[in-house]
This record gives structure tokens, sequence and C-alpha cells, in this order.
């Protein structure tokens, strides 16, 4: 055998061995994708039960169970400002088997706002946003002001008095601490903070008239809660002139007033998992939440409690999203310098 006859062997053999080597690499996760999931599906939801949060969740177990062929159990865990349960999360292994549903709450305020949490957005990665909610400013049924105007003046009022107003939220650093303060700043009178672990405790308060107000998603309990009279609108989030769901068409929105402007937000909420969860297995995943999104059932009652419903995103296009949201509620936050706790 000549020379060149033998290199061209050894580099064919070699071209062989490396191809059975990429091959031999991908196979595991190629494996994992096939298998997955092996066991049942933990859909951890980072407040107690009764609440917006958990409601969601209870809509889209089910539906879920069917689309991933496995068993999906909701695990409610509340308590600083949903870091509890995302840290669960964290801690599990990334095998897929752990899903997060998370805001921009618990995975991009709660980070910049509370030196007890120790991650970071970027530690994990969005599969697929489940929807979009409405927020509206609701307070006390006895709060002497019947709209955003009305509430700036007496906010300005009982600053003045040493007597400041008080809002609730789910927690220091959650979007709704920072909406508070943002208000607060814009109305140039102090107002009382006060945290909840949950949505379901501030309801209570606030219908039992223990904190005056609260920057919050809103859903159908609390549009029964103000036609009982037991709580009051004092306008929704929506951009100036809109309506964002037939929920709320009695309700205008506060960028319609005089005080504020450009105080435009919705919530919405994703599924997460660890970053480092398989490719395949996040692409499964994402495929199974497509599928949920796409039953009218879960449409109709996720409509129902106030959900906009989105176009279900590949798993490329929900992290260019999430990547934008988190700038998005970052800069927010710089602007009221919010500083971690």
């Amino acid at each position: 055998m000549n020379r060149k006859t033998f290199s061209v062997r050894a580099l064919a053999l070699l071209g062989a061995f490396g191809l059975s080597a990429l091959t031999l690499g991908s196979a595991p996760a190629q494996a994992q994708a096939q298998a997955f999931p092996t066991k049942p599906v933990s859909l951890m939801v980072p407040y107690p039960a009764g609440g917006l949060s958990d409601a969601i969740a209870r809509v889209v177990e089910k539906p879920l169970s069917k689309a991933l062929g496995q068993m999906v159990m909701v695990e409610n865990l509340g308590g600083v400002s949903g870091a509890l349960g995302a840290q669960k999360v964290l801690g599990a292994p990334a095998d897929g088997h752990f899903l997060y549903q998370g805001s921009p709450n618990e995975l991009i305020l709660a980070p910049m706002a509370l030196q007890a949490v120790k991650y970071r957005s970027e530690d994990f990665r969005m599969v697929q946003i489940i929807g979009a909610f409405p927020m509206a400013v609701l307070a006390r049924k006895d709060l002497p002001a019947s709209n955003i105007d009305e509430l700036a003046a007496l906010a300005k009022k009982a600053a003045a008095e040493g007597k400041p107003l008080t809002y609730g939220s789910v927690g220091i650093g959650s979007f709704y601490h920072v909406l508070g303060e943002h208000f607060s700043h814009l109305a140039g009178a102090a107002m009382t903070h006060v945290p909840y672990k949950g949505m379901a405790p501030l309801s209570t308060d606030l219908a039992g008239g223990q904190v005056d107000v609260s920057f919050i998603v809103v859903g159908a309990k609390d549009v029964a809660l103000a036609e009982q009279g037991r709580i009051k609108f004092l306008g929704t989030l929506a951009p100036a002139g809109k309506v964002e769901v037939p929920l709320l068409k009695a309700y205008p929105s506060v960028n319609d007033g005089k005080f504020v402007k450009d105080f435009a937000y919705n919530a919405w909420t994703g599924y997460f998992v660890r970053k480092d969860t398989p490719e395949p297995v996040v692409q499964a995943l994402n495929k199974a939440l497509a599928t949920t999104m796409a039953d009218p059932e879960v449409r109709a009652q996720l409509e129902k409690i106030g959900g906009m419903i989105p176009a279900p995103m590949s798993p490329a296009e929900a992290t260019k999203e999430y990547e934008a949201q988190t700038a998005r509620f970052r800069t927010i936050a710089r602007a009221i310098r919010l500083q971690a706790q």
C-alpha cells in the first residue's frame, strides 16, 4: 500500500469515526426527547390556592396532561414574591418535569428588589406565554375617590396629614409593588406599601377595608366583588380609549383621566424551565403547550377569567420575547430607582 492510499483510507476511517461520535453524542438527547415525560410533571404556582395564578393553572392542568401523555400536578408554594417556588424549580433536575408558571413579578423584578433572591431572570428559559391579563386600580368600597384623578388628590391630602394611603401587592418587588410606587412618585405623595403572600389574601383584605388600593391583575372574581359593592374599580390600566377584554367594558381606563398618561400595562403569564433544560425537551413542552392553548375549552375558560390569548410561539420566539420583556421591566425598575431590600 502506498502512502497516498493509506492517507485516503485513514481519513475515511477518521471521518466515519467522527460521524459515529456525533451520532452517539446526540443519541442521549434524542432518546430523552422521545422518552419525555417519563413521570408526572410538577406545575409550580408560586402563590397560594384561590388566586388568579392558581385559577390559570387549574385551567391548563388537565389539557396539558393530555397533550403530554403524563399527569400534570399543580403545586402551590407562595412566599418571597414567588421566589420560594422559583427556587424549588431551580433546585430540581433540569429534565422538564418541573414547570414554573411565572410572570415579570417573580422572574424579572423580584431578583432586583429582594436581596434574599439569589437567582437571575436568565436562570430560566421561557417555553410559552399562556395568556396576558388586564390590570386595574382597585380600592376599598368606602374610599372617598371614584377615579384615578380623585385618588391622586386624596393621596396628596392624606400624605400631607401624616396618614398616607396604603396600597397592597403580592410582595416587595412585585409588578404591583412597582406600579404602586410608580403612581406614588407621579402623585408626589408618599404611600405605604403592604405586601401579601398572594392575590387571595390581598383581595380579602381589600374587600374587608384593611388596605386602601391595589394596582393589580383583575379577573371575574374582582368584577363580581365590585358588582356586589364590596370593592370599587378606579379604572383599568388599558391604553386610553381602549377596552382590552369584554369583562371590563363597564370600566374606563385611568389613561382617560387628566392625571396619568402612558400608564398602560397588562400582566402576562408564561411557563418556564431551567435554562439548561435539553433543547429536545423544551421543544416537546413548547409543542404540548401550543396544543393546550389551541383547545377551545381552555381558551374559553381563560377568556372567562379575563385572559387575552396570544398566538403560540416557537421556542426561539419565546426566548426573544422573554429577553425583550426583561429589558422593558428593568427599565421601569431603574426609572423608579427600585432598590434591593
